[in-house]
């Protein structure tokens, strides 16, 4: 204070005798001063101030600036607390529903993070920003609500997830994986093929193929089928393929003789795959998978049967798969009636047959039976009965093949005898009765006979005849009928059950005419 007073009076006389009272009160002001400056920038513990009222302003001051701090501080910390809980409630809300909706749809799954079910076709816009063209085509083709397959497959195809999918056969399970593949390739692309649709018969190639045409309808897709004159002199490096279905062996003799590039293929579907890996074909199928070498590539298995040396294989070709069943594995449709009626003898069969039409013929009917000859054989027989009939075997060519099959579905043809060559995947809306003529070779065989009836949510009947030979492999099919709510006589159940046994006798022939060799 001394060197600020000299400051400021210098070259001034000043008597401090005289002015002593006055200095000593500009002391005390300033003194005053600078202990409210240190009480401001000190803290409370380190202020030594004895005045009682300086001391209680200096704990207001304080309140003032605690209050302040800890306010800013917990208040971000309280909103993200609750933003988290009503996230996971979220989610877990979602989970449930899921549940929920699998549960309904009868759909089981195997896998981590698999995607929740579809709810409605609508929700592929605004999930998976599905295109209009596809949405308006599924409604003008009558298609309405998703089956269960179709709910689950689709989702998981889409989300870049592979499958191997059981359902009961005419549950949709064509649609279930071209959706994904339409929602995900882009339309006029020259960039080589991007999809590739494996099917045991060329029959099945041929209706998926003309389903994907119908799905394609308004955008500019080129979907091939690889027909017989395709494989052997198509030029692959020039025409413009964008999805291609073939059988097996066709598709291999394209790799080989004509260089078929599959390199670019995203989406690799094996339709009835359990046909497709049984002995014949799994090399082709071995030859194609490693053709496919993209590393982006979503492989996926459909099939209504789905053996567990399937499943196996299956792991072994796909990453990360998710498996999906609907209903019961192995197991044939609830809306089939089943019955079970013994003949006797072939003679006794081709008299049940007959006696079936002539008391209840309700067209469209597939016949069913165990080789191409005898194929031949029943039909001759049908032939001298006022009946509309008509055959499809493997010795007529592709063209007598196509004829007999579109005379079926537009009904010109009320019976249709066959062997197993159309009873996989082939989708003959409206059949009313499959008649299993000869007892079938496997349980998995006699589930996709049946399942040509009782289709998209129809109703259909089926009835196989049986004789003593037969007996002995009753039981495997019983055990599918039980499992779709049929009633058997418990006999037949309480038979021993035949595993991995195909059943393929020699059996008489069904042919009533006299041998021309006979005097």
């Amino acid at each position: 204070m001394d060197r600020a007073s000299s400051m400021l009076f210098g070259g001034i006389h000043f008597d401090r005798k005289r002015f002593a009272s006055d200095i000593e009160r500009f002391k005390e002001k300033e003194a005053e001063q600078d202990i409210q400056i240190e009480t401001e920038s000190q803290p409370i513990e380190s202020a030594g101030i004895e005045n009682g009222r300086k001391k209680k302003r200096k704990a207001k001051t304080f309140e003032a600036v605690e209050s302040f701090s800890v306010f800013k501080a917990s208040e971000p910390v309280h909103i993200v607390e609750v933003d988290f809980s009503k996230q996971k409630k979220e989610v877990e809300k979602q989970i449930e529903q899921a549940a929920l909706l699998r549960k309904k749809h009868g759909i089981h799954i195997s896998g981590h993070n698999v995607p929740a079910p579809l709810q409605s076709f609508e929700e592929l816009s605004f999930r998976y920003g599905c295109k209009p063209f596809l949405l308006r085509n599924l409604s003008e083709l009558g298609f309405k609500e998703p089956t269960p397959i179709q709910r689950q497959a689709i989702p998981i195809l889409l989300s870049g997830r592979e499958c191997f999918a059981c359902a009961p056969t005419g549950s949709g399970k064509t649609l279930a994986f071209l959706c994904p593949i339409l929602m995900k390739i882009k339309p006029g692309s020259g960039d080589g093929i991007k999809a590739v649709v494996m099917c045991p018969t060329r029959e099945l190639a041929a209706q998926t193929t003309r389903e994907c045409k119908k799905l394609t309808k308004g955008r500019k897709f080129y979907v091939k089928l690889m027909t017989k004159e395709l494989a052997r002199t198509g030029d692959f490096k020039k025409m413009p393929c964008t999805i291609l279905v073939s059988t097996p062996l066709r598709l291999d003799f394209a790799m080989r003789k004509r260089k078929l590039d599959l390199t670019r293929v995203e989406y690799l579907v094996l339709d009835e795959s359990d046909k497709l890996f049984e002995l014949g074909f799994v090399e082709q199928i071995d030859s194609v998978v490693k053709a496919c070498s993209n590393p982006s590539i979503i492989r996926s298995l459909f099939s209504a049967t789905l053996p567990d040396s399937v499943e196996e294989l299956a792991r072994s070709i796909m990453h990360d798969a998710v498996r999906v069943i609907v209903g019961r594995k192995n197991s044939a449709s609830e809306l089939i009636k089943q019955k079970l009626i013994f003949a006797g003898s072939e003679e006794g069969k081709l008299l049940a047959l007959r006696q079936s039409f002539a008391q209840s013929l309700n067209p469209p009917v597939l016949v069913f039976v165990q080789s191409k000859e005898r194929a031949k054989e029943l039909y001759k027989e049908l032939a001298f009965d006022d009946i509309k009939a008509d055959v499809i075997h493997a010795d007529l060519s592709q063209e007598q093949r196509e004829n007999a099959v579109d005379n079926f579905r537009a009904g010109k043809t009320w019976v249709l005898i066959a062997t197993d060559v159309i009873s996989r995947g082939m989708d003959f809306k409206g059949v009313n009765c499959v008649m299993n003529y000869d007892f079938p070779e496997s349980a998995a065989a006699y589930i996709h006979r049946i399942g040509r009836s009782g289709r998209a949510g129809r109703h259909g009947e089926a009835i196989t005849l049986y004789t003593e030979e037969d007996k002995p492999f009753l039981r495997n099919i019983a055990n599918v009928m039980v499992a779709s709510g049929c009633e058997v006589p418990s006999w037949i159940l309480s038979l021993p059950k035949l595993r991995r046994k195909k059943h393929r006798p020699q059996r008489d022939s069904i042919s009533t005419a006299p041998d021309d060799n006979e005097e």
